[in-house]
């Protein structure tokens, strides 16, 4: 089967993510999707925030912290 320069275009621009995401692979070997644990040192009162906000929305406070720095 054969595309037209507009079809394949209309792909590239639809899947833009999916090409990056292989794009960066082809160049790291590495899958930049998943998880990785990370140590990190807060403050007791932020610890104590993050406690209250996970009992508040029932989500784990890794999910917590994602959601906030996708947002910046």
């Amino acid at each position: 089967m054969r595309f037209n320069e507009r079809t394949i275009s209309h792909i590239k621009m639809k899947y833009k993510d999916v090409f990056d995401t292989l794009e960066q692979y082809d160049k790291t070997r590495e899958w930049p999707l998943g998880r990785v644990r990370l140590d990190v040192t807060l403050h007791k009162r932020t610890v104590k925030k993050l406690r209250e906000l996970k009992e508040k929305t029932k989500k784990p406070i890794s999910h917590l912290i994602e959601e906030a720095v996708e947002r910046l």
